[in-house]
């Protein structure tokens, strides 16, 4: 389904949900940077402490994408583009900026969840 704007807010709030129970206890605001009629997008996931404070350090972007009949999404941290991105389709794979394969970071785990739960939201019914 090509996002429209009840599909972008239904959107919105399944990555807000999924991200605030993922990576507690941070809370997430979610902005859609860019869509396409053939289901790709691309939102920016906004985190704040338990208190509000912006914590801008751990935001991220998630793009969403088919290839094929696949649902595949990529998480990667906004601020620093030397950390490594996470890219999940069947299953998690971690890449440097460089695109070489490389270990799940420290703090990867939770995005890993994240990526694993939308997959399977989405794919069971907003795509």
């Amino acid at each position: 389904m090509p996002w429209t704007e009840a599909s972008n807010t239904d959107l919105s709030r399944l990555v807000a949900a999924a991200a605030d129970l993922c990576r507690k206890p941070l809370r997430h605001g979610v902005v859609l940077v860019s869509s396409s009629e053939d289901e790709d997008c691309t939102l920016r996931l906004e985190a704040r402490s338990p208190e509000g404070e912006r914590l801008s350090d751990q935001d991220l972007e998630l793009e969403i994408y088919r290839s094929g009949d696949d649902l595949h999404l990529t998480l990667a941290w906004l601020e620093d583009d030397r950390r490594p991105m996470l890219w999940q389709g069947g299953h998690p794979l971690w890449m440097t900026a460089e695109g070489e394969r490389c270990p799940c970071p420290s703090d990867g785990v939770p995005l890993e969840a994240l990526a694993r739960r939308l997959r399977a939201l989405l794919a069971s019914g907003l795509s």
